[in-house]
Formats: C-alpha cells, sequence, structure tokens
C-alpha cells in the first residue's frame, strides 16, 4: 500500500479537485490511502474531506488535524500511515497519470525515494524552464511541489521530517537524502500550481528563492533564513 500525505491548510477550492484527480489518475486505487493533514483550517476544507471520506471511494480517505506547519503535519501523517511507501503530496500539485505504478516501480528498481519532474500551471516562459530543469539530478532543482516519495524503513532511518524547523522542511529531508546518494527523479511530469508566482511576481518571487539558497549556501542558520523570510513576506 501507499500512503498518500496531504497537508493543508484553507484548501477548500482544491482539495475535492485533488481526491478526485489522486483517484481517477492511480492505476491501483483500491491500494491507496489517503490522509490529509489539516493544520487549522478556518474555511470547509476540513469538513468536505469528511463528506469525501464517507462516499464509496476507490481508496480509504482519512481526515486528521494536527499542529500547524507544514513539517509537522506531513510527519505527523507518517504516524498513523499504514502504507509500505510514503508519498508526500502538496494540496496544489497533481502527479501524473499511473503516478502509483511508477513509485512502486522505482522502488523495486533500488529507488527508495524520490520525486516527479515539474510543470507550472502556467505559460510564463520563466516558469516553464524552471520546469524544465527539474528533469535533472541535481539538488538544486529540487523542492516539495514535485512531491516526495519514499520507503518507510528508509524514512524512519533518516528520521523523517524535522518537526522543529518552520520553513524548508522538504528541502531538509531532500538534503539528507542526497548525502545518503538515495535520490531519484522519476521521468513523468507532475503540474503545480502557480498561484503564488502569480500573487508575488514572477521574477520577484524566484530573486527571494534565489537569496535563500545562496543564504543556505552560504552557511546561514534556519533561523537566520527564517527571520529573512518573516521580513521580505511581511
Amino acid at each position: 500500500m501507499i500512503s498518500i500525505i496531504i497537508p493543508v491548510l484553507n484548501e477548500e477550492s482544491s482539495i475535492l479537485k485533488l481526491l478526485h484527480h489522486l483517484q481517477e489518475y492511480a492505476q491501483e486505487a483500491n491500494s491507496l490511502e489517503v490522509i490529509v493533514v489539516d493544520g487549522g483550517s478556518t474555511d470547509a476544507t476540513v469538513q468536505l474531506v469528511a463528506d469525501y471520506a464517507l462516499l464509496q471511494n476507490k481508496c480509504v480517505v482519512k481526515v486528521v488535524s494536527s499542529e500547524k506547519g507544514r513539517g509537522k503535519q506531513m510527519h505527523y501523517g507518517s504516524t498513523i500511515a499504514t502504507g509500505q511507501f510514503l508519498y508526500f503530496l502538496h494540496a496544489d500539485s497533481c502527479p501524473p497519470s499511473n503516478y502509483d505504478a511508477h513509485i512502486t516501480k522505482a522502488v523495486k528498481d533500488g529507488n527508495p525515494a524520490g520525486c516527479f519532474r515539474m510543470k507550472f500551471k502556467s505559460r510564463h516562459p520563466w516558469l516553464i524552464i524552471i520546469g524544465w530543469f527539474t528533469r535533472f539530478s541535481w539538488k538544486a532543482g529540487r523542492g516539495g511541489d514535485q512531491s516526495q516519495y519514499i520507503t518507510r524503513e528508509l524514512y524512519d532511518q533518516i528520521g523523517g521530517y524535522n518537526t522543529e524547523i518552520p520553513i524548508y522542511e522538504d528541502y531538509d529531508l531532500i538534503t539528507r537524502l542526497y548525502e545518503r546518494d538515495q535520490y531519484y527523479v522519476i521521468p513523468k511530469w507532475l503540474t503545480t500550481s502557480a498561484r503564488r508566482y502569480h500573487d508575488k511576481g514572477v521574477f520577484s518571487l524566484q530573486w527571494f528563492y534565489i537569496q535563500i539558497y545562496w543564504k543556505k549556501y552560504r552557511g546561514a542558520s534556519i533561523d537566520e533564513i527564517y527571520q529573512y523570510y518573516l521580513i521580505k513576506c511581511s
């Protein structure tokens, strides 16, 4: 079984579309467990998922609550997941057709952790270029929007998501996997929302991310990066 863990916070506009997508685009939906982990939504997200879970779904759907924070939410989801494989997915990303079969094959081929390539749901030239570069294996091209599959065994070995850091929990986990040389990019395309880029401005947000990456490269602590994040996003 694959346990799909989705952290959410006020995702009423998109969560049902994602749940439907996960069932319709899976090769074997009856072998999936979907765990939606809410971090304190004030909209109808929780009720929508709870109602959806009561339907005659092809897969098991659950909604649970945890402390707010993507890392905390994803790790909490892992503690109640029953699958041999864990698949962490952001609420605004949609995996490719037969994504479950691709993950299973990747693991059987000796790749216990990795992600998909990524395309933005946008025709902006710069976002198309960013997506094109996700086909390569270098760590700089990785991010949580590409989703994250990992075997339960390996997840437990590396300690899972760090619930003590306020941001970039995906990159922290990815870094530990790269250090073990255990990361694989499945050559299939996931699509993700470009909403934040269009809200903030494509080049402005990209420059912000470059600054964050440069600070990490120069050895800035997570607290320093978080303070920079708060200043720029306030």
